[in-house]
């Protein structure tokens, strides 16, 4: 078989160019000869590395705008996207890139720490709401010639509806989420507290605005407990409860510390329009925030632990009363440890809430402190609780679990009862006995005695079986 052969010199004509240098060849079988450059010419490796830092700025833009996407930065914003300068070879914006992904500082906190942020903050603004009065109704009773037992009156008026709230609060945060019951709550106790002045010179008004504010605040321990269960990972819910919950003893100092030079500087009405429109601010930055999860496509908690929210309310009133049948009522209050944790929180709340309402009186006219000084001194209890309350947080594991709005619910409403009558009745001792001593601090001495002792002897740390009682 005859062998085929194919060499180069069949098809082309090699040359040398002298001028460039380089080696030459073309087609032998073309008119018109075709040069074929075994090494490229300068204009060629021009073009060449041309194409390639173009690539490679293409391929940097791409690759910048993908990052601006998963930092949040809109591509679209001038300056945002950083390129390739050919000129200089470095990259352009990486700088101002690297700062944007950080601002504003809270961007790149988790949803669910910014939910417990402000929930705390809502409850801080709770209790500046709550203590405001305690101050102000020094001034306000030299004002409108108030004596102990109207003060006692006004002063208790809050508890009244912080009473009445505490497990309603419960069944709303159910039906509705806790979030939007908790919206609800500090928009009607910042309204109330920022039109106490205009109502101050008409006593059934000023008791109304004081019960429209308890409303408010007793719906919130429910909402927040509600909430937190909801968007809050089990191994994390006991310290997110004692951050949120911790807000209380914060708010009690904040509000003793700042509602003295507010009142000397600006007048007793002042403290109440500030305060009040701080909670407004809170309700308008919620909403804000709530609409940037619902942008951002977040989720906070399995859609499982949701009640749906297509629901009637009718059908989900429903189902909340067939869950309370199920509730065994008889089996706990048969318990003997029950009743001591009634008891010892009411005892515990009798001393709280009448030392927190009078003792900025009983510092201004037996000690013959300024406003200032009585504050500071009234601080001390709130002060000290925070403490206790972040180290008391290590050991809440088991704080939230099944049917703990319940038992707060129970325990809050009994612990809300010292308020309407503990701070009513130290008013009337006050005026009867003209005695600090047997008016406010002999009953709260006893009240903490009795309820430590009971809950001593009666309560228990073990867990309660009332499935098996009959």
């Amino acid at each position: 078989m005859a062998k085929l052969t194919l060499g180069a010199e069949k098809f082309f004509v090699f040359a040398h160019n002298t001028s460039s240098g380089r080696l030459v060849f073309a087609k032998r079988n073309s008119s018109k000869r075709q040069k074929f450059h075994l090494y490229p010419s300068e204009g060629c490796s021009r073009l060449r590395v041309s194409c390639s830092i173009k690539e490679k700025e293409n391929v940097k833009e791409e690759t910048d705008k993908f990052d601006e996407v998963l930092t949040g930065l809109r591509v679209d914003e001038p300056g945002s996207v950083s390129g390739f300068d050919s000129e200089s070879g470095q990259v352009r914006g990486t700088e101002e890139v690297g700062r944007a992904s950080y601002w504003p500082p809270w961007k790149n906190i988790p949803q669910r720490y910014k939910l417990i942020g402000t929930t705390s903050l809502a409850f801080v603004i709770c209790n500046m709401d709550k203590v405001n009065l305690s101050v102000a109704i020094i001034p306000m009773s030299h004002r409108f010639g108030w004596n102990s037992s109207v003060a006692g009156l006004v002063q208790s008026s809050f508890f009244w509806g912080y009473a009445l709230s505490q497990l309603p609060g419960g069944w709303l945060a159910k039906i509705f989420g806790g979030r939007k019951v908790l919206q609800t709550g500090v928009l009607i106790w910042s309204l109330a507290t920022a039109l106490l002045p205009l109502l101050a010179g008409f006593m059934p008004g000023l008791v109304l605005s004081r019960v429209l504010v308890g409303i408010g605040e007793g719906v919130s321990p429910s909402a927040a407990t509600d909430l937190i269960a909801r968007s809050i990972p089990l191994e994390e819910r006991s310290r997110a409860v004692s951050f949120v919950f911790g807000g209380l003893s914060f708010g009690s100092v904040a509000g003793l510390l700042l509602a003295p030079p507010i009142i000397e500087n600006l007048g007793w009405e002042s403290v109440f329009y500030i305060f009040g429109l701080l909670g407004i601010a809170w309700f308008s930055g919620f909403k804000i925030l709530q609409e940037g999860e619902t942008s951002n496509g977040a989720t906070l908690a399995p859609r499982s632990n949701y009640i749906n929210m297509k629901k009637s309310l009718s059908a989900s009133l429903e189902e909340m009363g067939e869950s309370l049948k199920d509730v065994p009522w008889k089996a706990i209050f048969r318990s003997k440890a029950v009743w001591a944790m009634i008891y010892a929180h009411f005892c515990g709340s009798w001393g709280h809430y009448t030392c927190l309402s009078w003792l900025p009186t009983y510092f201004s006219e037996e000690l013959s402190l300024n406003l200032t000084e009585a504050a500071w001194v009234s601080i001390l209890p709130p002060l000290a609780s925070v403490l206790v309350t972040s180290i008391a947080a290590q050991f809440a594991d088991n704080l939230i679990a099944t049917g703990v709005e319940t038992t707060m619910g129970i325990t809050n409403t009994v612990g809300a009862v010292p308020g309407i009558v503990g701070v009513a009745l130290t008013g009337y001792l006050l005026d009867s006995t003209h005695s600090w001593s047997m008016s406010l601090f002999a009953p709260s001495i006893f009240f903490y005695l009795t309820g430590t002792i009971v809950w001593l002897a009666f309560a228990s740390s073990k867990p309660q079986n009332f499935s098996t009682r009959d």
